[in-house]
């Protein structure tokens, strides 16, 4: 059985109902982005992945961007609080799920708010965005629950984006990623390499040298390709009409059992 799982949840009828913040409001093809997300599950899948699917949550649109209810270090799960009341109902299946896979939970409680789309995890650091979703309580929280089993927690301002990972996400060597246009303080990353597109900033590590990435994104691609990645190209177009990008597609469980 594969050791790297990935949480994942499949689309709900509302889905063109979901909260955007950062862009204008246009049409989202929910059959398309069902279609698009089948074939991102099959990369997961692909490149060693197992696909863990956490129960639909049909009356909650933004439910398909499941990384933002839980953050996970180690063996432990830290269940959000989103920043969104709407979006609060979405938790509990995810819960369910990491318990389900032996993960051990806490939970960020009122007055925290915390995203997970807002936890850039490197090594054992932890960049946390505080901005629209996640607010000074939540990092306290976050901080509480991990500092305890070895982890650096950073917060870093968040004002351009929705979410810290909307902005940046990290290279296999740790180098973190960002379109400069989105990154407030690029200075409080140790090693940052800009990205010519927006949607190139965002990368899921399936392992080795490969890089999930947005089919939007092939400037940054190319770039990624000519430093030695692979990147696996997914068309994600419908989510990222909703700010989604891909990582908030998945949570991805490593170290759930070392």
């Amino acid at each position: 059985m594969p050791s790297k799982k990935a949480l994942i949840r499949r689309p709900g009828p509302r889905l063109a109902e979901g909260l955007v913040t950062h862009v204008e409001r246009t049409p989202v093809d929910v059959p398309l982005a069902l279609a698009q997300w089948e074939a991102y599950g099959e990369a997961l899948r692909a490149h060693g992945w197992e696909t863990v699917e956490v129960d639909p949550a049909d009356d909650c649109p933004d439910a398909v961007f499941v990384e933002d209810s839980v953050v996970m270090f180690r063996n432990v799960a830290l269940i959000a609080r989103p920043g969104a009341e709407s979006r609060r109902p979405e938790t509990a299946a995810v819960e369910q799920a990491v318990t389900g896979l032996g993960a051990s939970v806490n939970r960020v409680r009122e007055p925290g708010a915390l995203d997970g789309g807002d936890v850039l995890k490197i090594g054992d650091t932890l960049y946390v965005g505080r901005g629209g979703r996640t607010n000074a309580a939540g990092v306290r929280q976050l901080r509480a629950a991990f500092e305890p089993l070895g982890a650096r927690v950073v917060a870093v301002p968040v004002s351009s984006a929705l979410h810290l990972k909307s902005a940046v996400t990290a290279l296999p060597d740790g180098t973190v990623i960002g379109h400069p246009s989105l990154v407030d303080t690029p200075s409080l990353f140790g090693s940052f390499l800009p990205v010519p597109e927006e949607s190139g900033a965002h990368v899921v590590l399936l392992g080795g040298d490969r890089l999930l990435m947005a089919a939007s994104a092939p400037k940054s691609a190319e770039l990624l390709a000519d430093l030695g990645y692979t990147p696996v190209l997914v068309d994600i177009s419908e989510f990222e009409k909703l700010e989604g990008c891909v990582t908030c597609l998945s949570v991805r469980l490593r170290n759930l059992y070392g």
